[in-house]
């Protein structure tokens, strides 16, 4: 009798707490929502990150946070999130070198497959090699046949190590068979005050973009399938001469494990709804972001395609972090 009480009562307690939970995950949000973001304020991932907590604050009338947590190729922020309540409250922005390349260059402190849930892809952006004009370089072909004669004179700026941004740098160097000087930084815009004087010569960020238009920088190549609209008389990678070489940046929400299924699924179903309004296309294009509405399912996918991908190219080029 004593026991069949016991267990009634623990059956009890587990139906209210699931409903309690429940409760929560209709009633979410109902305070501000911190949104993490891994890098220094005025980076791509910034850029892209404010136009999105902006609709978000709007859809669900409560504000999205921008919170910038930069350092140690974006692990720091990341590692804020994983340790944060999985109440929703606290999510990231995050492009996926935090989660797809640094946990295979070196120990984090999280598992980008188990710590974190992926809720929702915000998109693709279409970027590529820019150059300082005083290298006196106009194409890939000149950067290469430069590169050769001269190994590890050319520099090349970074958000960091272990971020897309580095491991283009590598794939490049690994496809063409040249030496470039890396030097990261802590975001892109740290990098980018760098590059404009030409103290470091070579980037590649969707924030370069804007000083290519107002004649600044030179851009080489395109990473991705297709040209970049914006400027369609610049080669992609594969047309450059160099196939393979592409590593794609994207960008994605995501929250710390135990993150209730009930919200994954309300802040992706905004998300959705958002990448097909084309006033938003456009907002996010400024900043070189292409809209696709991806179901958190998959961009799980995509990370675990991303993580095997990548992992491909650090283990043939050796790369290991300075």
């Amino acid at each position: 009798m004593l026991r069949r009480k016991f267990l009634t009562v623990v059956a009890g307690l587990a139906a209210g707490l699931g409903l309690t939970a429940s409760a929560k995950a209709q009633s979410w949000p109902d305070r501000p929502v911190k949104v993490i973001v891994p890098y220094a304020a005025g980076g791509a991932t910034d850029a892209i990150a404010r136009p999105w907590s902006e609709e978000l604050s709007k859809a669900f009338g409560q504000q999205f946070v921008i919170e910038n947590r930069g350092g140690a190729s974006g692990m720091i922020g990341m590692e804020a999130l994983v340790k944060s309540p999985p109440d929703g409250y606290t999510l990231i922005m995050s492009p996926n070198a935090v989660l797809s390349i640094l946990p295979s260059l070196k120990k984090t402190p999280y598992d980008p497959l188990t710590d974190v849930v992926p809720i929702g892809y915000t998109g693709e952006v279409l970027n590529g090699f820019v150059i300082h004009p005083k290298a006196g370089i106009k194409s890939m072909k000149e950067l290469v046949a430069h590169a050769k004669q001269n190994p590890g004179k050319l520099t090349y700026a970074s958000s960091g190590n272990g971020t897309a941004n580095h491991l283009r740098l590598e794939a490049l160097k690994l496809k063409a068979g040249i030496d470039i000087l890396h030097v990261p930084y802590r975001g892109g815009a740290d990098a980018l005050n760098d590059v404009l004087p030409g103290n470091v010569l070579m980037q590649n960020e969707p924030i370069t973009l804007p000083h290519v238009k107002a004649g600044k920088l030179i851009l080489l190549s395109i990473n991705g399938k297709v040209r970049n609209p914006d400027f369609p008389d610049v080669p992609t990678m594969t047309e450059a001469g160099i196939p393979d070489a592409d590593v794609p940046i994207w960008f994605g929400f995501f929250g710390p494990k135990g993150l209730p299924d009930a919200i994954v699924q309300k802040i992706n179903g905004k998300m959705i709804e958002l990448a097909k309004d084309e006033g938003f296309k456009k907002k996010l294009w400024s900043v070189n972001s292409i809209l696709e509405p991806k179901t958190a399912a998959e961009t799980r996918q995509i990370l675990e395609d991303d993580i095997k991908s990548n992992l491909e190219v650090i283990k043939k080029g050796n790369i290991k972090l300075e």
